[in-house]
């Protein structure tokens, strides 16, 4: 499933339908935070997120129950692949040297998230390797692999 970036405004309402799952209208005009939106500019972006295929609808009686149809996990790494993209050239590297340098991650912490011992000493080289081939591997789009393996086989033949 392809997945499409969304608005602010979508992505607010996609926020609510994250926490709830699934939910009638009623519910998501509840959980909205004030200042509220008018029901029918809600019922055009829910609209408009189906069409997306964000969302899912079963009706039951004169009613829409929406249903969450792409996790909240999956859109994240979507937004986070096309962020680091545009801005730090597809290397998941620089973003971290950055978070480095701008003081929101602390040096000192990074092998803790790389499962790392705390007994290693650990040069500033040793990190950058195994960062850059961690956010490679969560950035990774997996489907130009495929295309890879095809170009392949097509070249054996």
């Amino acid at each position: 499933m392809k997945i499409h970036p969304l608005t602010h405004s979508e992505e607010l309402l996609m926020n609510i339908l994250w926490k709830l799952n699934s939910a009638y209208m009623k519910d998501v005009m509840d959980a909205y935070p004030e200042p509220k939106p008018h029901q029918n500019t809600v019922s055009t972006f829910m609209k408009i997120l189906v069409e997306k295929e964000f969302l899912t609808t079963e009706k039951q009686g004169r009613i829409f129950k929406y249903s969450v149809a792409i996790p909240y996990l999956d859109y994240r790494s979507f937004v986070l692949g096309n962020f680091i993209n545009t801005y730090f050239n597809n290397s998941g590297a620089e973003l971290v040297e950055y978070l480095v340098d701008q003081k929101l991650i602390d040096p000192s912490k990074l092998k803790d998230f790389l499962g790392s011992k705390t007994s290693e000493v650990i040069t500033n080289q040793e990190i950058k390797d195994p960062v850059k081939e961690f956010v490679k591997e969560i950035t990774s789009d997996k489907k130009p692999k495929k295309k890879e393996k095809k170009k392949e086989k097509k070249k054996k033949k």
